[in-house]
């Protein structure tokens, strides 16, 4: 699978650009984490682009739909998984197990406030630390869809970062492709 079969299956499905950029943001992350931990960048971006592959067809399906719109392509049974386990707790209840598998379920919420605190800084990005990130997590009403028990669940789970860490990764990642999100 490249990546351009992976972007033309997402927007085959998805057709809001704020999904796309989601989904671009959250690639980004995992890109980084896979780094850090020496595995396959590639892989697990991939993974990352397309783990909400199915909600903007089928949203009241997010994460039951994405097994057969995910063998469009070619993705093996390791991709899959990871990809319905993000939801676990929510809409699925394939628990998280492998490594990637966790980072992916403990950045895909944390993506997302990452972005919405990026959105309402003039800088965007730029400049952008985790003590910022952390005086919009304490503000319940901002981004108040975003579940912050879940960042802290997937942060406990990876057992060997806080979550200071974990956001200032994430913020590096979605730095490097600011511009290409929409930020």
């Amino acid at each position: 699978m490249t990546r351009d079969d992976a972007m033309g299956l997402l927007r085959k499905y998805n057709d809001n650009e704020h999904l796309i950029n989601h989904g671009k943001a959250v690639e980004a992350v995992m890109r980084e984490f896979a780094s850090l931990k020496g595995e396959d960048p590639e892989y697990w971006g991939l993974v990352g682009l397309l783990h909400d592959v199915d909600y903007g067809m089928f949203p009241d399906q997010h994460c039951k739909k994405a097994p057969e719109l995910l063998k469009e392509i070619g993705a093996d049974d390791d991709f899959i998984r990871a990809v319905v386990c993000h939801g676990y707790g929510l809409c699925s209840d394939v628990k998280p197990e492998k490594y990637m598998e966790k980072v992916l379920y403990t950045i895909d919420e944390l993506a997302g406030l990452v972005y919405a605190t990026a959105l309402v800084r003039p800088e965007h990005m730029a400049g952008m630390t985790v003590k910022s990130v952390k005086k919009k997590w304490s503000s319940p009403t901002f981004a108040a869809g975003v579940n912050r028990d879940i960042i802290i669940e997937g942060t406990a789970t990876l057992g060997d970062m806080e979550l200071p860490e974990v956001i200032q990764h994430t913020i590096d990642a979605m730095s490097k492709v600011a511009t290409d999100i929409g930020l």
